[in-house]
């Protein structure tokens, strides 16, 4: 039944239209009708998560007068979120009960109310404290005639139902029955106070009156009213107060659904003194919400996509937008619509949107990425369950992005390619194989594969795909022979990496010709078998020809002069003819040779042609060298030892070793030669195995010492080889291990005892020469720290230029007394000085040496004894300068006292004959050079 229908009905009932139906079925079912119709607008939006309690907070009901005793009025609906859960229902009102699946059924007639009942309708748990509590509404139908009888007075007789609440609010009266004999009193339940509906934002004025509390003992003056809760003396406290005399309860601001639905208050009435009076009532006060609230979208931007050939109803992306205003009435009701598209192709509305999930779908055919790649949408979202002119509205914008499908083939850009290629080159890029591909770029559908098909059965091509351009290179990867194809013809196919979508089939331009031509290259001379392997018995002699090693010409087509020539010959054994090939000896081989690795001789040869350019092979010749017995065996070991008396271990086991191979070495022959005699006198030989033998005394007692015994070794050959060698034998006495003592071990070494004393005598006549030539190195060091300055006068520093750096000021650069520098006058100050302290620049005070008198007229002869004894006296002078002090000299300026050596000159006038400097010895050689025999210069 519809809600035009009800009120049709109710219509039909009230002007006695229907007066044969069961009005109250009729009335039950309308009630149940609106109730539902606004409890649909009431209603709990589908949650994610289970949250048990009532299905609706109010359930408003419309009765008849002719409801019967027991008859169900409406039923409740409770979400158990848990099945084992087992919860009771009670009614707050004496004559409604509750049955355990929330049928809500009368006591009593209905018609004995005389006025709309508001009741309360508990859930308890039977194991756990949870409560859930709803309210019921009943209305009977007489009380609705005074209404007009059109839509909008059935509407507002359905609003004064729900908006019906009591001005004044009593406390509940204490009913006392007959006392029991045990004196217990049964008190009567109290009534429920309705709920108090306060819509929100409200202009005020404020404070606002709500309600009045009124007690049945008012008339006492002394009684005071109060409120306690949230809102009133909890946070947020201060919303609510009351009139402590008069018992009027205000509200005292806007208030806002979105912060706070409900309150929950208890009123309290007490006398003067505190004592309670009246029992606390609850009091239940609901914010009513309006609409002052926009759908919020969860995004300002959407993105979404949907892929290119999709079928009308293909499923695009959601939006979603929330209201915070309640969302069980039309307030929170949001609503979708989609307001523009762009671009308009292939038609202006390609998509719809759900306009209460916010579900965009595809409404048509002919989504093609390559045309549009992305639609733009503006999606407005509006509360009021979609009103336009009651609702408020928000928009957002959904980007649909048109997802690639392989619905474009790849096609060849030209039918026939063409490229051409050296011969026997690899690796090399014949053909740049272009196509197109309308699809994604650098996607699987549109990545080209290339394919072969026709024209290469030996496999000398493939195609690499350019993973930029998208291009085919056909490459060779195995060399091609102009002798053997001078051409190809190739069928290439090009797909994609996917498939191409279904019911699109492949192009006819997928398919294309390439043309190759071989190039012909001068190719080098190549040797028919390489290595080529010979076998030959060592000991070829010179100028043997082992073998013709010719290459051949693979260039049929010009005819070309083929050359040879040696590469490789470690040993320098072999010659090949520059003509034909033809392999000749230079020398002996000898398979012995360290050139030889495993009986194999190894060389190589160049054979290069006459063109252009020249171009040339190489070829290996490998020796196989068979062994003929051309090695003697020689004897291992070749030193030993045994003692000096016979023993058990006095044994030397003799082998040998045999350059040659099997059946050129063992089994060897090991015998004593007859001379001399002495050898078979004191020494035997027994044979062990094939390969040893061993060597131990015939005799009892040998002298100890060095022993060389010769033995003589044959092989197995054909005819044999043999071979004397000599092994050392060292007899040495032995302690009672066997092992060589020391002194046995210096007697065999041939040393007697005489030896042993010359030895020990010169290592003391070289001890002793050492020790004299420290003492002698020490006795001079002594006699230079005596005489210091004895030296040679080679050797003597002031025979020497000497070379200073700088000077330094003069006097007037420094402050020096300049009297310091000038021989005193008296030597007082200098003797009187304390002892120990002395100027390091002073002349000492000591009678000064007496130094030679040079005549005025020097001899030749007289001048080197004249120096000599100056210098001994300069040496032994501790007066002479410099004073064993370092002298430093300063800038000396101009004005300087001392006068200018400028003016020295030589008092000779004329030439002066310096012949005489060449008398004077060695040492004035140079001086006499410079000076004399001017004429000669």
């Amino acid at each position: 039944m519809t809600k035009t229908a009800c009120l049709f009905f109710i219509v039909s009932l009230l002007t006695g239209g229907f007066a044969e139906m069961n009005v109250s079925r009729v009335i039950l079912a309308c009630s149940l009708l609106v109730g539902a119709s606004w409890g649909s607008k009431t209603g709990q939006p589908p949650k994610t998560s289970c949250r048990p309690g009532f299905s609706q907070n109010f359930y408003t009901v419309i009765v008849s007068g002719d409801v019967l005793h027991g008859q169900s009025i409406l039923k409740v609906k409770f979400e158990n979120c848990q099945r084992s859960r087992e919860v009771g229902f009670i009614s707050s009102h004496p004559n409604f009960s509750v049955r355990p699946d929330g049928t809500v059924y009368t006591q009593q007639e209905v018609a004995n109310l005389s006025e709309p009942v508001q009741f309360m309708v508990t859930a308890r748990g039977l194991h756990d404290p949870h409560i859930w509590e709803t309210t019921v509404k009943l209305a009977l139908v007489g009380h609705l005639h005074s209404l007009p009888l059109t839509k909008m007075g059935i509407e507002e007789m359905l609003s004064r139902v729900w908006d019906s609440q009591p001005k004044v609010i009593r406390f509940s009266r204490r009913h006392q029955r007959g006392s029991s004999a045990n004196g217990l009193r049964r008190q009567k339940r109290d009534w429920v106070i309705p709920p108090i509906n306060v819509p929100e934002n409200s202009r005020g004025p404020f404070p606002h009156m709500l309600v009045r509390i009124r007690s049945d003992q008012d008339k006492d003056p002394g009684i005071r009213y109060s409120i306690t809760g949230a809102g009133a003396d909890q946070p947020p406290s201060g919303i609510y107060n009351i009139d402590p005399i008069s018992g009027n309860m205000f509200v005292t601001q806007p208030l806002d659904r979105e912060e706070r639905a409900s309150y929950h208050l208890r009123a309290h009435a007490v006398d003067m003194n505190g004592n309670q009076v009246e029992n606390p009532i609850d009091l239940y006060i609901y914010v009513i919400d309006m609409n002052d609230n926009r759908p919020e979208f969860q995004n300002q931007v959407y993105n979404g996509s949907v892929a290119e050939g999709s079928k009308p109803g293909s499923s695009v992306m959601q939006v979603t937008a929330s209201d915070s205003d309640d969302s069980t009435t039309a307030n929170g009701m949001v609503r979708y619509r989609i307001l523009s598209q762009t671009p308009h192709s292939p038609i202006p509305n390609m998509f719809t949107i759900n306009s209460e999930t916010g579900d965009i779908v595809t409404v048509a055919a002919g989504l093609d990425r390559e045309k549009v790649s992305q639609y733009t949408l503006i999606v407005q979202a509006t509360d009021m369950e979609g009103n336009l002119n009651f609702g408020l509205s928000n928009t957002a914008t959904a980007l649909i992005s048109i997802t690639d499908i392989n619905d474009n083939p790849p096609e060849f850009t030209v039918r026939t390619f063409s490229g051409e290629v050296p011969e026997n080159k690899v690796n090399v890029v014949v053909a740049n194989l272009t196509v197109v591909d309308r699809d994604q770029p650098h996607s699987p559908n549109w990545n080209a594969v290339y394919r072969i098909v026709n024209g290469d059965p030996s496999g000398h091509f493939t195609i690499r795909t350019n993973p930029i351009t998208n291009e085919g290179m056909l490459t060779v990867i195995k060399p091609v022979d102009f002798e053997m194809n001078r051409a190809f013809m190739l069928t290439v196919v090009v797909s994609n990496q996917a498939h191409l979508a279904s019911g699109i089939q492949s192009s006819l331009q997928s398919t294309a010709g390439v043309t190759i031509s071989v190039q012909d290259v001068n190719e080098p001379p190549v040797f028919p078998v390489n290595p080529k392997i010979i076998r030959f018995e060592e000991g070829v002699p010179a100028g043997t020809t082992l073998t013709v090693f010719a290459a051949q010409d693979p260039d049929h087509f010009i005819h070309q002069i083929v050359r040879y020539a040696k590469l490789s010959d470690p040993a320098n054994w072999l010659r090949i003819n520059r003509t034909n090939g033809q392999i000749t000896t230079m020398a002996l081989l000898d398979r012995e040779s360290m050139y030889v690795r495993n009986n194999m001789y190894e060389a190589t040869f160049l054979a290069y042609d006459n063109g252009s350019p020249q171009a040339s092979g190489t070829g290996t010749l490998q020796i196989y060298l068979i062994d003929v017995n051309d090695n003697a065996p020689v004897l291992v070991p070749r030193e030993a030892q045994v003692c000096e008396r016979t023993r058990p271990n006095s044994r030397i086991n003799i082998t040998a070793s045999d350059a040659d191979t099997d059946p050129n070495v063992g089994p060897f022959v090991f015998e004593l030669p007859s001379f001399p005699p002495s050898v078979r006198r004191n020494w035997t030989i027994s044979r062990l195995s094939g390969d040893y033998a061993q060597l131990k005394l015939r005799i009892s007692y040998l002298e100890a010492g060095m022993y060389e015994i010769p033995i003589i070794v044959s092989d197995s050959g054909n005819p044999p080889l043999s071979n004397r060698s000599v092994i050392r034998v060292k007899v040495c006495p032995c302690d009672h291990n066997g092992d060589c003592s020391a002194t046995g071990a210096v007697a065999a070494a041939g040393l007697g005892t005489g030896a042993i004393i010359a030895i020990l005598i010169c290592i003391i006549i070289l001890l002793s020469m050492v020790l004299l030539f420290v003492v002698w190195m020490k006795r001079r060091e002594k006699e230079r720290q005596a005489k210091p300055l004895l030296i040679d006068p080679e050797d003597d520093v002031r025979d020497n230029i000497l070379k200073y750096d700088e000077e330094g000021g003069g006097e007037e650069d420094q402050d020096y007394d300049l009297s310091q520098l000038q021989q005193p006058e008296s030597l007082d100050h200098i003797i009187n000085k304390t002892t120990g302290v002395r100027r390091v620049d002073e002349r000492p005070v000591i009678a000064e040496s007496q130094y030679p008198v040079r005549p005025s007229v020097p001899h030749p002869g007289d001048i080197g004894d004249f120096i000599n004894d100056g210098l001994r006296a300069a040496d032994n002078d501790p007066t002479a300068p410099p004073y064993d002090s370092l002298l430093v000299f300063d800038y000396e300026g101009s004005g300087s006292t001392a006068g200018s050596v400028s003016s020295l000159n030589s008092t000779s006038s004329g030439d002066q004959d310096y012949d005489y400097l060449n008398d004077w010895g060695p040492r004035f050689k140079k001086l006499a050079d410079l000076y004399g025999g001017g004429d000669d210069d």
